[in-house]
C-alpha cells in the first residue's frame, strides 16, 4: 500500500491474516519498523559492550567511558550538578535521535521524518517539564507561577507552555523531512538528466557521486545538529521548570 511521501505501510493485518478482521485492522509503517531496529541494535550493543567490564579497560570500554563522562558533564553543565540524575535519559535521547537521523545514510527512512515520532518525544519532554517542576516546587507554587508577573497573563503563559512541545516536535520533524524531500528531488532530477543525455537504457550515473556532498550536510551534519538541539532544549526546559 502506498501512502504517498509519508512512511509506507509494511505490514497490514487485514491483508496478511484473512479471517481475523474481527480482531481489528492494524498497520505497521516504516517508522515503527526502523524504530524497532534501532532500539534492538542499541539494546544488543549495550548488553554486549558492558558485559565484561574490566579495571584495565579495553578500547571499546574506554570509548564508552568517555561517552558516558561527556554526557554526564553536558547534563551537569546545562541543568546543574543537582540534576545529574537526568543524564541517562538525556544520553539515551541524544544517541537515539542521532542514529535515527543518520539512518537515511544506509537507505532507511529516518523515524524522525514522521511527525508522530517527533511529537511523541516532544510530549515526553512536556511531561518531564511539568511533572518535575511541580514535584520540585510543590503543586501550589508551581501553578502560581503561571500567574506571574501578572494574573491577567495566565492565558498567555498557558499558551506559551503548550507551544513548547509543538515547537520541539515540528522543529525536528521539519528539518529532517525537509532534507529528505530535497534529496528525493535531487535524485529525481539527476535520474531525468541521465535519461535526457544518455537515453532511456542508460544507468542513472549522475546519481552515484553528486549527491554525496549533500548527504554529508542533510544527513550527517544536520542530523547530528538537530539531535543535539532537541536534547539541549529538553535539558534547558526541564531545568528552568525546576528552578
Amino acid at each position: 500500500m502506498d501512502t504517498g511521501f509519508g512512511p509506507h505501510i509494511v505490514w497490514d493485518s487485514g491483508q496478511l491474516i484473512p479471517g481475523l478482521e474481527f480482531l481489528g485492522n492494524f498497520q505497521i509503517t516504516e517508522t515503527v519498523t526502523v524504530t524497532w531496529l534501532i532500539m534492538l541494535a542499541l539494546a544488543i550493543f549495550s548488553i554486549t559492550a558492558t558485559k565484561k567490564m574490566k579495571i584495565v579497560p579495553s578500547r571499546l570500554q574506554m570509548v564508552l567511558e568517555i561517552l558516558v563522562g561527556a554526557i554526564n558533564s553536558l547534563t551537569s553543565q546545562t541543568m546543574g550538578e543537582d540534576k545529574k540524575r537526568f543524564a541517562p535519559y538525556m544520553g539515551t535521547l541524544l544517541i537515539f535521535l542521532a542514529i535515527a537521523n543518520l539512518s537515511g545514510l544506509i537507505g532507511l527512512r529516518p523515524p524522525t521524518a514522521d511527525v508522530n515520532t517527533t511529537m511523541g518525544l516532544a510530549m515526553i519532554t512536556f511531561t518531564m517539564i511539568h511533572v518535575n517542576g511541580a514535584k520540585n516546587k510543590g503543586i501550589g507554587k508551581y501553578l502560581k507561577g503561571f500567574t506571574e508577573p501578572l494574573a491577567p497573563l495566565l492565558p498567555l503563559n498557558i499558551i506559551g507552555e503548550l507551544a513548547t512541545p509543538i515547537s520541539l516536535g515540528f522543529r525536528l520533524f521539519g528539518n529532517i523531512v525537509g532534507g529528505l524531500i530535497i534529496m528525493n528531488l535531487i535524485y529525481g532530477a539527476l535520474a531525468g538528466l541521465s535519461y535526457k543525455l544518455l537515453g532511456p537504457l542508460a544507468p542513472p550515473i549522475f546519481q552515484t557521486g553528486i549527491p554525496a556532498a549533500l548527504h554529508i550536510y542533510f544527513d550527517l551534519f544536520a542530523g547530528v545538529l538537530q539531535s543535539f538541539i532537541f536534547t539541549m532544549l529538553t535539558m534547558v526546559n526541564v531545568a528552568m521548570a525546576m528552578d
